[in-house]
């Protein structure tokens, strides 16, 4: 057995059975009660590019004293620090989340969204829906893959990892149409999707960019905006627009065969729009966000990468989904050489997680938690350049 493999057996203990660990271990241990149900731990493990620096998280879901939940900054397309979200929901800990539309280089003149790629639900609502999985920035399922993943707590207080489909229409007195995105930077070719006042103030230009396929392709000619303000049509556009949406108002934007649907509509017409998220697993959730798959039923996924080392942020589900983890490396300064997502599933495993899932990583990687003294708000790992980078949705660990 490797010195590697030794190490990863020794920290198994640590998510579920406690903060210590059996004498003579390798592995250097701190530990602390955050709250009750909550606990701060990190080692170290060797990796195959040096050794990395692990900081978890874990709560117990049945506690009284604390529960998770999305950690969001007031809008889709807005970003803020996991350090003032976290300060602004109370949280007791937390990490940043999902994959995010960062780079728009490939579309000149198109501002980058700062919208997840994936699908999101908080307070039981659905937020968004997700990118189509060839458009997705920064991680692209693979193929055949609908990038609809997600980890969340579902409304039954359980933990677990499932796929969010959007299903709806759009109603009019003539005519009903299939919905084809919620608050999304990315519309599927041909689809009409509709943007809420959580949207936030970012130009919808970028939806109408890109192929089902192919996320550089040049931008579509053809879109076609209408704004519904108290249930009726109140405005036409030969373009996507920017800004804030009022409460009571909605907007749908079509693109190709989508546009020339919404072509039909004529101000003063009666609009309304049913939609919903769709849980695989069956159960709604309480709070979800997008998120990629590293290990399920106990084993890591076939096909991760075993090359590449970078900072990581993850999501560990154990104890039958009544116990949940959050964990992050340090940033790409001083001696961590990060994980690959191989070896991230492998320590996972050995944690204990019977499910789990990367999240963003690199320079978005950061994990928070408040001291019970002083109730100061600890940046725990280090961070990539030193200094934080504003995200677009996390997960907190908040008092119940």
């Amino acid at each position: 057995m490797s010195r590697l493999t030794c190490v990863f057996h020794v920290v198994a203990a640590l998510l579920l059975a406690g903060p210590s660990l059996p004498a003579g271990s390798s592995a250097q241990v701190g530990s602390e009660a955050l709250a009750p149900g909550v606990a701060y731990r990190t080692f170290t493990v060797p990796a195959s590019h040096g050794s990395t620096r692990i900081y978890l998280v874990t709560v117990d879901l049945r506690s009284p004293h604390a529960t998770a939940d999305l950690l969001f900054p007031g809008a889709v397309s807005a970003r803020q620090t996991v350090s003032r979200m976290a300060q602004s929901q109370g949280a007791i800990a937390a990490v940043n989340g999902n994959f995010f539309d960062i780079d728009e280089s490939q579309h000149p003149g198109i501002p980058a969204t700062g919208a997840p790629s994936g699908p999101a639900v908080m307070d039981g609502g659905a937020l968004e829906a997700a990118v189509p999985a060839r458009q997705q920035f920064g991680w692209q399922p693979p193929l055949g893959d609908s990038g609809e993943d997600v980890v969340g707590v579902g409304i039954d207080g359980v933990a677990r990892v499932a796929q969010l489909s959007l299903s709806g229409r759009i109603y009019t007195p003539e005519t009903s149409l299939p919905l084809g995105g919620l608050n999304q930077y990315a519309l599927p070719v041909d689809s009409i999707g509709l943007y809420t006042p959580q949207w936030g103030a970012a130009s919808r230009a970028r939806a109408v960019c890109g192929t089902d396929t192919n996320r550089g392709a040049t931008c579509a000619t053809d879109a076609y905006e209408v704004t519904v303000r108290n249930g009726r049509v109140a405005a036409l556009s030969g373009t996507p627009g920017s800004g804030a949406i009022a409460a009571g108002t909605f907007v749908l934007l079509g693109r190709e065969t989508g546009a020339d649907a919404l072509r039909t509509l004529t101000v003063g017409t009666p609009v309304q729009v049913d939609y919903q998220l769709d849980s695989s697993s069956g159960v709604p959730f309480a709070f979800a966000l997008g998120a990629e798959p590293l290990v399920r039923f106990g084993q890591p996924v076939p096909g991760l990468d075993a090359t590449t080392a970078d900072p990581r942020t993850a999501v560990c589900i154990a104890d039958n989904g009544h116990t949940l983890a959050l964990l992050a490396t340090d940033g790409r300064e001083g001696k961590s050489g990060g994980l690959t997502l191989s070896r991230l599933a492998n320590l996972l495993q050995t944690l204990g997680c019977t499910d789990a899932a990367n999240l963003d990583g690199g320079g978005s990687t950061t994990l928070v938690t408040r001291d019970p003294i002083s109730g100061r708000l600890i940046v725990r790992n280090g961070l990539d350049h030193g200094r934080e980078r504003p995200v677009p949705n996390g997960i907190a660990i908040v008092p119940r």
